[in-house]
């Protein structure tokens, strides 16, 4: 008997010392406050659920506590709806690290969907972002928006409609954008200003522009390099570009499948394109006039190899629709500026294109930047080939195996 009531108190004290398992935030209207006082009042380690169903939320949510986790019961079950929001900010700001973002949707946030600055180790997985208007220049800028970050995770993550892009990492090292859909964006998956980034296992469909990797100046951050864009499906882009006026990626050509801008290092292979109407693929100089010393326009050391080109460049849109009739009425699956110089600087910019015989290729021999499309001197030689040493891929110590 004694041995009995030993065990029995033994496991209820293991019982005791366990924590207790969260319990759920359900829809009401003590939603919001309740949430938000949770995430004020997190600590380190701490789960927090969000029920099934959907919340109806008019202001936006923070978080500034790290190694937290906002787990939802799944994409679709647990829906934060913020059309009536009455601010402009984002529909959840994230500034701490180690913070985990899964299993909901954001809907009709009158800024960005989730925006995560100065948070390192952050993990977007399981995630949905849509403005269920469709595209509209009144959407939101950014679906997912983590910038001025260090290891930066989005798996599994679904975002439309937004009137930036989509998935967008900025001034960020080390990321990886894997299994995840970007359609009906104005840019479906971006790169910017950022360092050592694998982007790969996407689908970037419907777009204006599929997948862009920039680099702009006046940025605190800028020299973005070493990024590999691979295995992904970049086809239909076609949204018709609805960006508001001004904003940088207004001049992206609707019908854009891949669109590299004065960049280093970066690599594209192993992806599929077809139906993008402007071009599969395009490598441009920065064209706007710039007075940051420290930026260099020009696109560099970039490799294209061993992609699957469709159907596609047959109805160029924006500042290259005219050149088509000059050149047998469609662009090849890859386009590049011609760019090597601006200013008084010239460089060697090497453009590795090692596809196929028959995949064409075009230059438009521009020159200098700012490029002055009239005087374009198209060439269909490719580049001399050039050693180029690929990035290595992107480890993130957040990126653990599942147990």
């Amino acid at each position: 008997m004694r041995i009995l009531i030993a065990a029995v108190s033994a496991l209820a004290l293991v019982a005791a010392c366990e924590p207790a398992k969260p319990i759920a935030i359900a829809p009401g209207a003590e939603a919001y406050a309740q949430l938000q006082a949770r995430l004020q009042d997190a600590k380190p380690g701490d789960v927090i659920e969000i029920g099934e169903g959907i919340f109806d939320f008019t202001e936006g949510l923070s978080l500034d506590v790290d190694n937290v986790t906002i787990r939802g019961a799944g994409i679709g079950k647990t829906i934060l709806s913020f059309k009536g929001q009455k601010g402009a900010g984002e529909g959840l700001l994230v500034t701490s690290d180690g913070v985990t973002l899964t299993g909901f949707t954001m809907q009709d946030t009158k800024g960005d969907g989730i925006k995560s600055k100065d948070a390192d180790n952050i993990t977007y997985r399981d995630l949905k972002v849509e403005w269920t208007g469709g595209p509209l220049a009144t959407n939101g800028a950014y679906g997912v928006y983590p910038v001025e970050s260090e290891n930066v995770l989005i798996d599994g993550v679904t975002v439309s409609g937004a009137s930036d892009a989509g998935i967008y990492v900025g001034q960020s090292n080390n990321i990886i954008v894997r299994n995840s859909r970007a359609e009906y964006n104005v840019a479906g998956i971006e790169i910017e200003n950022s360092m050592n980034a694998d982007v790969h296992d996407n689908i970037a469909t419907h777009n204006a522009g599929g997948i862009l990797v920039f680099d702009l100046p006046d940025l605190p951050v800028k020299g973005g390099h070493s990024t590999r864009v691979f295995n992904n499906q970049i086809v239909d882009n076609d949204t018709q570009n609805f960006a508001p006026p001004g904003n940088i990626v207004a001049g992206v050509p609707t019908g854009t499948g891949v669109l590299l801008m004065a960049n280093r290092n970066v690599h594209v292979f192993g992806n599929t394109f077809s139906g993008n109407k402007t071009a599969h693929v395009m490598i441009v100089s920065y064209s706007t006039e710039f007075k940051d010393a420290a930026y260099n326009p020009l696109p560099r050391d970039f490799v294209i190899r061993d992609n699957t080109y469709g159907p596609g460049g047959n109805d160029p849109q924006g500042r290259l629709s005219p050149l088509a009739p000059l050149i047998g009425g469609s662009l090849p699956p890859i386009v590049w500026d011609g760019v090597t110089s601006y200013g008084d600087k010239t460089e060697d910019v090497r453009i590795a294109v090692r596809e196929k015989d028959d995949v064409g290729f075009i230059s438009l021999g521009l020159g200098k930047t700012p490029p002055d499309l009239t005087k374009a001197q198209p060439s269909t030689a490719r580049p001399a080939d050039a050693v180029i040493e690929e990035p290595k891929a992107v480890v993130l110590p957040q990126d653990k195996p599942a147990a």
